[in-house]
């Protein structure tokens, strides 16, 4: 499997990566275009990444959702749709929309996420410290997805001290499939990611751009930001719970005893 993933993959079409439970894709629409798909075996929350559209469904009705420019411009909206929901999105404006799809056999009732809806987190400390944004959290009521977002303010570290989520032992790990979808507010602009085993079996670094996205199957999952360049990833995850409990590698889980104040930068985006 390859773990660094191009926008070619999956925009404007849903690839699945080899992941059991997870796809996805980005769509992105100019004004007055629409698209119109049916949802079968899967749910679906579609993040509004930027920009102003309306949904009608077999499932209700939501005109003129959305409303920040891009990621770092606000809070998102996002709407949950259920499996067998057909539906249709028109861009009011022009639309920058990430699709992710779960496999699904439970039914549970649409829903669009408000920004006043969003749990925002200050999570770490130092330059360790980022804003997780809280759309589809475990508490949620779907079948398996989750989903975040995550900002994290250049030079800095996330998903710090490295953790893993790969093995079904709740309460403190289950096993999750993730995806990393990265913007960069500027377009030259990197990020570092390394996911690695214990074992090493897996033992990766990549350099990520902005669009790109990085698929975590299993092991520890860390990610840099390069300096001068604020950070942003949505992340969806699901597996065997709906839970977040992940192990830290213990190699590095020390450093959170260093942490004795929150970088001033973050919250980065705010309601």
């Amino acid at each position: 499997m390859d773990l660094l993933v191009g926008p070619e993959v999956f925009e404007d079409q849903i690839a699945n990566f080899g992941f059991e439970h997870l796809s996805f894709a980005v769509r992105k629409l100019a004004a007055g275009e629409s698209y119109q798909a049916a949802i079968s075996g899967v749910e679906l929350a579609i993040v509004l990444l930027g920009g102003i559209c309306s949904v009608k469904s077999s499932v209700g009705d939501w005109p003129r959702i959305g409303g920040r420019a891009s990621v770092f411009d606000g809070l998102p909206y996002t709407l949950y749709l259920p499996p067998g929901t057909e539906f249709s999105v028109v861009a009011d404006t022009d639309c920058d929309l990430a699709f992710c799809y779960c496999l699904a056999e439970e039914m549970h009732p649409a829903r669009l996420v408000t920004p006043a809806d969003v749990g925002i987190e200050i999570r770490g400390g130092g330059n360790a410290t980022r804003q997780i944004n809280s759309m589809l959290p475990p508490e949620f009521p779907a079948h398996r997805l989750i989903v975040v977002e995550v900002f994290t303010p250049a030079g800095s570290w996330s998903s710090f001290p490295p953790h893993k989520h790969d093995v079904h032992n709740p309460p403190t790990e289950v096993d999750l499939d993730e995806i990393y979808y990265y913007r960069i507010d500027r377009p030259e602009g990197f990020a570092v990611q390394k996911v690695y085993t214990a074992d090493r079996r897996i033992d990766e670094t990549m350099t990520v751009r902005d669009g790109q996205l990085v698929l975590v199957p299993e092991g520890y999952h860390p990610v840099v930001a390069a300096h001068g360049y604020n950070l942003y990833y949505l992340n969806a995850l699901a597996g065997s719970a709906r839970s977040l409990a992940a192990s830290d590698d213990p190699d590095y889980a020390w450093v959170r005893s260093t942490w004795n104040q929150k970088d001033p930068r973050v919250p980065m985006v705010k309601g």
